[in-house]
């Protein structure tokens, strides 16, 4: 019989976060696979966990899926953790489970940490919805293009970002959601130098630009505030195309979301206006 793949959830910086479940699977495995084993094995070695370790990160993550797969159906069971939190979640790691679970081999949940979901949690924005986009993109042109299609978004919306990156990305968010626009930036979750920022956008930039900004951090965007829309269908559609890069799909579902159309009215409208041109 096939081996079970199990997706350990590790501590996001404290190490009592760890829960005695996943101490015994990691402990009963036959292999644990980890983003970085250097900095898994201190976690390891500060729960006596004797388990080897192999890598499985993004850079080989492809040819390593096939030799845990065939492990696996060899009958080893598995353990699949990442340098922090719960893997797959903007981690490698979703090839080998879809792999394993087209194989018919039995993938098991050890739920524990997670990085957003402490930051959605102590935040105090709106999270009976959210959209979670992952990392904002590292190159201005994309970021701002992205930042563009969620800048209407009438949910949280969350992604991560890093230290270095942050500054810019905030200068992008002023531009683009505008200064006054509510946020809150989770710093070092669970760690000495924990930090949560609540304020504007603008606010955020002035205090992140007073000093180095380190460690991990998770940003959430508080939804757009309603507004009541200007003008016609067609104005709209003729603004969105003229100032962004977006797609005209994207492009149709803001407009419908502004106005509270049907997107196939606004679509019918696009058509027109690009015949038109």
């Amino acid at each position: 019989m096939s081996g079970t793949l199990y997706v350990v959830a590790t501590p996001i910086g404290n190490l009592e976060d760890m829960t005695h479940r996943a101490v015994r699977v990691l402990q009963e495995v036959a292999l644990i696979a980890a983003e970085d084993t250097r900095h898994s094995r201190k976690l390891l070695d500060h729960y006596a966990i004797k388990t080897p370790l192999i890598s499985y990160h993004e850079h080989n993550e492809e040819a390593r899926a096939e030799q845990l797969l065939a492990r696996l159906q060899q009958g080893e069971s598995l353990a699949l953790i990442s340098d922090a939190g719960t893997p797959c979640i903007a981690d490698p790691g979703y090839r080998l489970v879809s792999r394993c679970r087209r194989a018919g081999i039995a993938v098991v949940a050890v739920p524990g940490p997670s990085a957003l979901v402490a930051a959605l949690s102590i935040a105090g924005l709106p999270t009976d919805a959210f959209r979670f986009i992952g990392f904002l993109p590292a190159k201005q042109q994309a970021r701002r293009r992205q930042l563009q299609q969620y800048a209407a978004e009438t949910q949280t919306l969350a992604c991560y970002e890093t230290p270095h990156r942050l500054q810019a990305a905030l200068v992008d968010i002023v531009e683009i959601c505008g200064a006054e626009r509510e946020l809150s930036i989770a710093r070092e979750l669970t760690k000495r130098h924990e930090e949560l920022f609540n304020g504007t956008a603008v606010a955020a930039f002035e205090h992140f630009s007073a000093g180095r900004v380190r460690g991990e951090l998770v940003l959430l965007i508080a939804p757009a505030p309603p507004e009541e829309p200007q003008g016609t269908v067609r104005e709209a559609l003729q603004k969105l195309r003229d100032e962004t890069d977006l797609s005209w799909k994207e492009i149709v579902k803001q407009v419908a979301r502004q106005f509270g159309v049907p997107g196939s009215e606004v679509y019918k409208e696009s058509l027109s206006l690009r015949q038109d041109d």
